[in-house]
């Protein structure tokens, strides 16, 4: 009987044990998983000994040794390494037959499956680097033999490093990509530029960029956290002929919301050629 239908919780093992798995362990750990249903595996030493130092978890150098245990095998390699990573495991996998979930960017279920042997639940999920500090945003999708228990699993594991939402269509996570995939960079590069127009004008160096993080934090926060939209949000600060009217009035003309547009438009049309780049590496 696997482990998974006993009353202990699935054994989850990682291949690849990078940033993203250790944010996503780490986070299990904090919401209460079990350490022992947790393994990893990596042929880099120096990523072995800092998960084993940091997290205090098993890990090894080889991947089967993961991979014929686990009851959800999350592929946390680099979207180039994936083939051959999955290569490698197609025979376990198809003897295992374990709940997969991939974290690899640009990479495609059916190519996944493909190089598994196919016929395996598989979960493509599109997580952004602001899992590392629990704030994450993931856009998951699942394949037509991944059950209800299945997405409840899958679903919990990203939720230990923030917030998760499906796709019905595979093809919609390339938008996940361009938005939440991409956005944090386009934060901080606001941040930036608001941190220098404010030094341009005088203000120093570090009260700028203090000013300009914390009222991107609490503009967040107040989006998150309230009923509003950001549109109404938006209004209630801006009060008629005062600062603010003035600011976002500079910005609308310039152009900012066809620029916003184009930048995801652009994101979005990468990930597809990136996907059938990755599909044809082996």
């Amino acid at each position: 009987m696997s482990a998974a239908t006993t009353h202990h919780p699935p054994l989850v093992g990682f291949i690849g044990a990078g940033n993203i798995a250790r944010a996503l362990a780490g986070g299990l750990i904090n919401s209460g998983w079990d350490r022992s249903r947790l393994i990893l595996s990596d042929p880099d030493a120096t990523q072995r000994d800092g998960v084993a130092q940091l997290l205090g978890l098993e890990v090894h150098a080889d991947n089967a040794a993961v991979a014929t245990r686990a009851d959800i095998l999350i592929f946390a390699v680099k979207p180039q390494a994936l083939a051959a990573a999955a290569t490698a495991l197609a025979t376990v996998a198809q003897h295992k037959h374990p709940l997969v979930v991939s974290v690899a960017a640009g990479v495609r279920i059916g190519d996944l499956e493909r190089w598994l042997g196919g016929n395996l639940p598989v979960v493509r999920v599109m997580p952004n680097t602001a899992v590392l500090v629990g704030a994450g945003a993931c856009g998951l999708y699942a394949n037509a033999l991944v059950n209800e228990t299945m997405r409840e699993q899958a679903e919990s594991i990203l939720r230990a490093v923030g917030v998760t939402v499906w796709v019905e269509r595979e093809e919609q996570l390339d938008l996940v990509t361009a938005l939440s995939g991409s956005g944090p960079a386009y934060f901080f590069l606001v941040m930036e530029a608001l941190e220098q127009a404010a030094v341009e004008q005088g203000l120093p160096h570090a009260t700028a960029r203090l000013l300009a993080l914390q009222t991107a934090y609490g503009a967040a926060k107040m989006a998150l956290e309230g009923s509003e939209e950001p549109a109404i949000l938006r209004r209630h600060v801006t009060s008629p002929g005062g600062t603010t009217e003035q600011a976002i009035r500079v910005l609308e003309q310039g152009g900012l919301r066809k620029l916003f547009k184009d930048a995801v438009t652009a994101a979005a049309r990468r990930a597809r050629e990136l996907a059938e780049i990755f599909g044809k590496s082996a």
